[in-house]
């Protein structure tokens, strides 16, 4: 049997042996996604050529499992849990962070090869909540206040990106057109929130309770069509898919917060996290263009910058936590706010596709991205795990989240 022959095969393969290495005890624990990456990279058709991307290929990774991803995002962002003190500093943050990545996009500039300084910058002023949440969640930081400041500066530092690049890196129609549409879509997003929480009589809640245990899996199947109709939405809208699957993920959030919607979103994770996000991240490996990133020094050296900016952008921030953090823990914050890969990669096929990005350009911005996530949570687990969890700080007392 040619292995070839049966791309989506070997994705699914490389989903079933990333966890099992990630168990494997070497001193430290690399997070199960990056070793998907590693892998897919390896079937790849830049190493072993064992697989390509195909069209259905891509489509189930680049849409379907992009999809899944920021809907899965935008299930977990429990705004009861970041209002207040952590998302007013993520805020300030990211406004800092997207100045510093203006300012690094404008030196970038100066070299021949880079162009794009918009798109440059917005990549270098993401966080990568899709890969956060699911990192804290394995280390048990998901509900500690040193989580919660990390999933509020994630969802801002997504968040963000997002609408930024929807108004003003799509370009589908004029800018006024753009955030009027832009506004419509916000209102679809909030009406639909609204009905999902009012639709709470006992009867129906009886009824999807009893058809979620069924074959039916009724409930399973409406947040589907939830992320399916607002993903066609955003492109309708001339936005990506990313605004409409985090959008789907936040009603699907919504209107399942609390003990009895436990079932429900457990079964989403596995539909999400289970098939359609390693599509994702497998697939983002085949589809790295080492042949690019090695055609000049230049673009090799790129790498490395990129990751510095990308920890001096997005770390940087973490002078507006000195007072709320315990010392051992401003370091593993900045490091995992400058994780950065799904928006990243959004961003680099967008102008690679609209030809603002040289192929090169794109693979070392990419490559740099995957060397964060690769880098970046493993550090911050090794200096997290020696540091006391949520120790309050000299000052905790008088700034309570």
């Amino acid at each position: 049997m040619h292995l070839e022959s049966y791309p989506a095969l070997l994705v699914l393969a490389v989903a079933v042996a990333a966890p099992l290495l990630a168990e494997i005890p070497i001193g430290i624990r690399l997070p199960a996604l990056v070793l998907e990456i590693i892998l897919g990279i390896v079937i790849g058709p830049h190493v072993l050529g064992l697989a390509t991307v195909s069209p259905l290929l891509g489509w189930l990774g680049g849409t379907l499992g992009l999809a899944g991803l920021f809907f899965m995002a935008g299930l977990e962002l429990d705004l009861e849990k970041v209002r207040g003190q952590p998302i007013s500093l993520a805020g300030r943050g990211w406004v800092l962070s997207i100045v510093l990545g203006v300012a690094a996009a404008g030196l970038l500039h100066a070299l021949p090869p880079v162009r794009a300084p918009m798109m440059v910058a917005l990549a270098l002023a993401t966080t990568a909540m899709g890969v956060l949440s699911p990192v804290l969640r394995d280390q048990g930081d998901l509900d500690t206040k040193f989580g919660r400041l990390v999933l509020a500066a994630g969802a801002v530092g997504e968040f963000g990106p997002i609408v930024v690049m929807s108004l003003v890196l799509t370009r589908t129609y004029s800018s006024g057109v753009e955030i009027a549409l832009m506004l419509a879509f916000v209102g679809l997003a909030v009406a639909a929130a609204l009905v999902a929480l009012g639709m709470r009589p006992p009867r129906i809640v009886a009824l999807l309770t009893r058809l979620m245990e069924s074959s039916s899996q009724l409930p399973v199947r409406i947040s589907l069509f939830l992320l399916a109709a607002f993903t066609v939405l955003s492109e309708k809208f001339g936005f990506e898919i990313v605004p409409g699957a985090f959008a789907a993920g936040m009603i699907v959030g919504l209107a399942t917060r609390g003990a009895p919607g436990k079932p429900l979103r457990a079964k989403i994770e596995a539909v999400c996290f289970g098939f359609l996000v390693p599509f994702f991240y497998v697939t983002t490996g085949m589809k790295f263009d080492l042949t690019a990133l090695l055609q000049s020094a230049t673009t090799m050296l790129l790498v490395p910058a990129f990751l510095v900016l990308l920890l001096l952008v997005r770390g940087a921030p973490v002078v507006f936590y000195r007072y709320v953090l315990a010392k051992g823990e401003l370091l593993p914050f900045a490091l995992l706010s400058a994780t950065g890969l799904p928006l990243i990669v959004a961003i680099a096929e967008l102008g690679v596709r609209t030809g603002q990005m040289r192929t090169d350009i794109s693979a070392a911005l990419v490559g740099a991205a995957m060397l964060s996530v690769l880098l970046f949570p493993t550090i911050a687990g090794v200096l997290r795990s020696s540091a006391a969890p949520d120790r309050p700080g000299p000052r905790d007392e008088k700034q309570p989240i």
